[in-house]
């Protein structure tokens, strides 16, 4: 009985077995049905879609428009890139500077430096918003000296400060420079005064005096060799009284022209005194050119007499009158003008700075006065000498002026000579002066205008150079 119920058992496995076997291949049928259904509209649609595309790219109705069509794709899509492009990438930019500072890198202490530049220009690249900010920055052009000796290098310029998201360029970008060493060696001190505008005319600087004669100066020694002088500049703009300040120390060569170097201290205590020094002159009147139609001016009145000036007393102590010039030739009768005074030079400034002055004119009359002494100047090597003209010593001089102005004029107070500066021992012609008188109310004239001496190679024992001795006869 066992033995039957496995025969059966085994029987219905077999069958089971079968019929799974035939509905896997039956599903294999339908799949492969669909797959071979599927394939062959897919050819169907292709062979339908090449015939369309050849229908229309063959057909010359459509060709243009298909053409059209085309030209839009092809530059949708070499357009997309570039619009990628703009939109993944940042703004490129760039910015030029001019006259950045070179500054450099070295023992200022030990060595002069020479031949690098003061200013570099410089382009600034990179995006938009670091360039700007690049450009705003205090970046500076750094040369790094450090580690080089004495001598002449060639360095590179390199840029500092300008952030690290910006590329610099530099122009130039090398520099050829010189190192020498320093050597100190001391000067005496002078001084100028500055700003001397800016002080009231009145007051005057005086010596000043020095917290130290002299000063350190350090740099090559072809620097100190064209160094002529230190000046402590001192500025008296706005003084009224003694003042005491810092004074700056400048070093310059003998053309006056700044020499760089260091100075030790850079700067001086200096104490000025500060004065009013004045002094009161007459006032003469220089008359130039001669009053038309034989007319001369006979008298002249002026509302001031002196004039108050100030300025250094070593200026005042050498001027003894103020000069005001009246051009004659323009004057035709009486009249009253005004003539500013002329200050000489070194005087500050003046109580008065013009005066006014009534002119009266007279008739002009001339005469001529003999036996006038001729006198000599100059005679600085004291040579003998006598007139080519035997005992001639006096000439003429004609005067001209009114009546009253030239009547009392004697010969003894005329003075005509010749100037023997450049006397040669020989005979020898020599043109003749007359001093003319102050005032200018009466003018001289020669009758001759030279005069011949025999100069000797002699000399004088008692020199007799002075002005106003006779000539001598030998």
């Amino acid at each position: 009985m066992t033995e039957n119920m496995d025969k059966r058992k085994e029987m219905e496995n077999s069958e089971a077995k079968t019929e799974l076997a035939n509905r896997i291949a039956g599903q294999s049928r339908r799949v492969a049905s669909t797959y071979q259904h599927i394939e062959d509209s897919v050819i169907r649609a292709v062979r339908w879609f090449s015939s369309l595309i050849d229908r229309s790219l063959f057909n010359r109705r459509y060709s243009k428009f298909v053409s059209l069509i085309l030209a839009i794709l092809m530059y949708a899509v070499v357009n997309y890139n570039s619009r990628a492009s703009i939109y993944t990438n940042t703004l490129r930019s760039a910015r030029e500077l001019s006259a950045i500072n070179v500054t450099a890198k070295y023992n200022a202490d030990t060595f002069e430096l020479t031949g690098l530049p003061s200013t570099a220009d410089i382009v600034i690249y990179g995006d938009a918003t670091s360039v700007t900010s690049a450009a705003n920055s205090n970046g500076v052009v750094t040369a790094d000296l450090e580690g080089l000796t004495e001598g002449t290098h060639e360095v590179k310029l390199s840029a500092e400060g300008f952030g690290d998201n910006v590329t610099v360029k530099i122009e130039p970008s090398n520099a050829i420079i010189t190192l020498k060493k320093k050597t100190t060696q001391a000067y005496d001190l002078t001084y100028d005064f500055i700003n001397q505008d800016k002080m009231e005319s009145i007051y005057s600087a005086g010596t000043p005096s020095f917290e130290y004669t002299r000063v350190n100066v350090r740099a090559s020694k072809d620097t100190l060799n064209t160094i002529a002088f230190i000046k402590a500049l001192i500025d008296v703009s706005g003084q009224t009284s003694d003042f005491t300040q810092d004074a700056k120390l400048v070093a310059y060569d003998a053309a006056g022209m700044p020499v760089e170097a260091d100075i030790y201290p850079s700067t001086i205590e200096v104490t000025v005194p500060v004065t009013s020094p004045n002094k009161t002159v007459p006032i003469e009147v220089e008359i130039s050119g001669e009053v038309p139609n034989a007319m001369a001016i006979d008298n002249i009145e002026m509302d001031q007499q002196t004039v108050t000036i100030y300025g250094p007393e070593s200026v005042l102590g050498q001027i003894d009158k103020v000069v005001v010039t009246v051009n004659a030739s323009t004057i035709s009768k009486d009249s009253t003008i005004m003539r500013p005074i002329t200050l000489p030079t070194g005087v500050n400034s003046s109580n008065i700075n013009q005066i006014t002055m009534s002119i009266k004119l007279a008739e002009g009359t001339s005469r001529t006065i003999d036996g006038v002494k001729i006198n000599y100047r100059n005679n600085i090597n004291n040579y003998k000498a006598s007139p080519h003209v035997e005992n001639k010593t006096t000439t003429s001089v004609t005067v001209f002026g009114t009546e009253a102005n030239i009547a009392n004029i004697t010969a003894e107070d005329i003075n005509v000579y010749v100037d023997m500066k450049d006397a040669k021992p020989g005979l020898q012609e020599f043109p003749l002066e007359v001093e003319q008188p102050s005032g200018g109310l009466v003018r001289y004239s020669l009758t001759e205008s030279v005069y011949e001496l025999n100069v000797l190679g002699e000399t004088n024992d008692d020199g007799g150079s002075g002005e106003g001795a006779d000539v001598n006869n030998g």
